[in-house]
């Protein structure tokens, strides 16, 4: 391929501003729902936390259902269910966002906000760690040092605090390990199809889920209030709206953009347990947080630092040759 037609298929100007403004937009977006999301399950009380994640589960389901109608996806969708590798490599990423879903669900509906949010705020570094352990990366020494500093933090909280952060640490692998399992499977399967594929997985363990509360605790779906019902039943629809906007912004803005805005939802969640609920925080809490958004800042510095060495060498490779 010539210099000029590969730079003439790359979007320019106004077109540009737009493509990013629209991603941005979309993009935070997302992480501002996410950000949210302990608000809105404390507000399904007095169902429980099996109870929520059975219905979301369920009604994920239903929404992207829906949605593939109303797009008229079901052709491609259909040839992803014949695809054996990627149906069973789909069943593996919807155990681990069950994982994920429950574990943070349980954190928040028991007053476990904040450390819920420090798990999403160590995630990025533990996609770092998994990149090695898994897919034999090799790290830069800032990438190291934030992992060694992470690892400091994490002692830090364990000791100072008196409880091992395990809810943090299920939080940040759960979703690591998910986000391995759906770069495997990359642009073959879309947001709506993946999140159809994991939930249908799904499904059988929500409906065991849903006969032991009701034998139970006792299902609360249809009968406390409308509203209620209405809040219980939109789980399917606050869980497919951000991941589209997420994909949706993803596919408009560089790494680089993405990489500081995934901040913005364990900022807000860490907000909403200090602020709102008013999570206790003692000294060695903040000392361990502080220490966790150290290694953030280095890795942060680190991602500008290659993505503009990215882009001067992007540059040296279409100059011309004199």
């Amino acid at each position: 391929m010539s210099q000029r037609s590969q730079t003439s298929s790359a979007p320019t100007g106004k077109p540009l501003t737009e493509h990013r403004t629209s991603g941005l937009v979309y993009a935070v977006s997302a992480y501002v729902l996410w950000g949210f999301l302990p608000i809105y399950f404390i507000a399904l009380a007095p169902a429980s936390a099996w109870e929520i994640v059975a219905w979301r589960v369920l009604f994920s389901l239903v929404f992207c259902a829906i949605v593939i109608a109303a797009t008229r996806a079901w052709r491609p969708f259909a040839a992803l269910l014949r695809d054996r590798r990627t149906f069973f490599t789909m069943g593996a990423a919807g155990a681990l966002i069950y994982v994920n879903w429950q574990t943070y669900v349980l954190a928040t509906v028991s007053g476990h906000v904040v450390e819920a949010a420090l798990g999403y705020f160590i995630n990025p570094i533990v996609t770092v760690l998994l990149g090695v352990i898994v897919q034999r990366e090799r790290l830069r020494v800032a990438q190291w040092v934030a992992v060694g500093v992470s690892v400091v933090a994490v002692i830090v909280l364990a000791v100072g605090y008196g409880a091992f952060p395990w809810i943090a640490l299920l939080l940040a692998f759960s979703f690591g390990f998910y986000g391995l399992i759906k770069k495997r499977v990359g642009a073959r399967v879309d947001a709506v199809s993946g999140l159809t594929l994991e939930t249908l997985w799904l499904t059988p363990v929500a409906i065991v889920q849903l006969v032991i509360v009701a034998m139970t605790a006792g299902i609360t779906f249809g009968t406390v209030s409308v509203w209620h019902t209405v809040a219980l039943a939109g789980a399917g629809v606050i869980t497919a709206v951000p991941l589209l906007f997420f994909a949706a912004g993803s596919r408009r803005l560089p790494l680089v953009y993405m990489g500081f805005i995934q901040y913005f939802a364990p900022f807000i969640q860490f907000l909403v347990g200090v602020v709102v609920l008013h999570e206790a925080m003692p000294p060695e809490r903040w000392v361990g947080f502080a220490i966790v958004w150290l290694a953030l800042l280095i890795l942060s510095v680190d991602m500008i630092v290659a993505a503009r060495q990215g882009r001067r060498q992007a540059e040296l490779d279409l100059a011309p040759v004199e």
